[in-house]
Parts: C-alpha cells; sequence; structure tokens
C-alpha cells in the first residue's frame, strides 16, 4: 500500500451573505454551532491571498463529530463572484451530500428555512431516496435516506 496523506477532512466551507440565515438551517438539518468568531490579520491574508481580509465565521459539526461545514461572511474584501443559482453541471465546488434519517421530516423541515427542491426526490434502488435541495441565499445540498 501507498503512502497515505490525508488523516482526514476538517471541513467543507461555504461563503453566505447572511450568517444567521445559514446557521439556522443547517441547525435545523441537525448540525451543532461550536463557534462564531471574527477572522483576520496578516496571518489569514497570506494564507487565503486576500490581504485585508476580514471574515466571520461560524464552525457547525455534524451529530457524530466527524464532520465540520465553516460558514464565512466577508466583511472585506467584498464578494467577488457568485454561482448559488449555477446548475449542479458547473465546474467547481458544488455541493455537501448529508445522510438523514427522515428524508420527508427533513424536506418539510427545511422548508421552513426556505428550503426547495431542486426537482424531486428519487429512489435509487433499493438502497436510498435522494435529492438535491437549494436552502438560502440558493445554497445546494443533497440529502439521502439510506433505505436498506
Amino acid at each position: 500500500m501507498g503512502r497515505v496523506t490525508v488523516r482526514r477532512m476538517d471541513n467543507v466551507g461555504i461563503v453566505v451573505e447572511s450568517l444567521d440565515a445559514a446557521v439556522a438551517f443547517f441547525a435545523e438539518l441537525g448540525l451543532e454551532l461550536e463557534g462564531r468568531a471574527t477572522i483576520e490579520g496578516e496571518w489569514a491574508g497570506r494564507v487565503t491571498g486576500l490581504r485585508d481580509m476580514r471574515v466571520e465565521i461560524a464552525m457547525m459539526r455534524t451529530p457524530d463529530g466527524h464532520s465540520r461545514l465553516e460558514l464565512s461572511r466577508f466583511i472585506a474584501p467584498p464578494v467577488v463572484a457568485d454561482h448559488r443559482t449555477a446548475p449542479v453541471n458547473t465546474l467547481g465546488y458544488l455541493r455537501v451530500m448529508f445522510a438523514v434519517e427522515d428524508l420527508d421530516d427533513t424536506l418539510a423541515r427545511l422548508g421552513r428555512h426556505g428550503a426547495k427542491l431542486v426537482d424531486e426526490v428519487v429512489q435509487y434502488e433499493d438502497e436510498y431516496r435522494l435529492c438535491y435541495v437549494r436552502g438560502p441565499e440558493g445554497i445546494l445540498i443533497g440529502l439521502a435516506e439510506q433505505l436498506a
């Protein structure tokens, strides 16, 4: 076996306009808010390539404790691109898939936060029920309920 470099995936980042709405949406999905902070300073600019960067973040953790979602609201510099309504065949990072216990209940609860199905809930063989949902600001997520 070859050398393994990655030990784990720490988090996935999503840039939003309303941190409060995004936190509420993902909390409804079952993620727990670990904390909020403002990130700025020379070191942050050296990591991201955005000098004079100032960003408010909220770190959310999945119930199993193994995965995190970093929600970011840029204060400076201003956001330069917007692909929130891009179709699923757009190049680049696009969505995060979550395993859920009850897809219908999850959709009903997320609907109260403005979530809309991209198309429809489908069943893959006897294994999964799946769908894509757009949440606040058009954030695209996938939901999967294991049937077996």
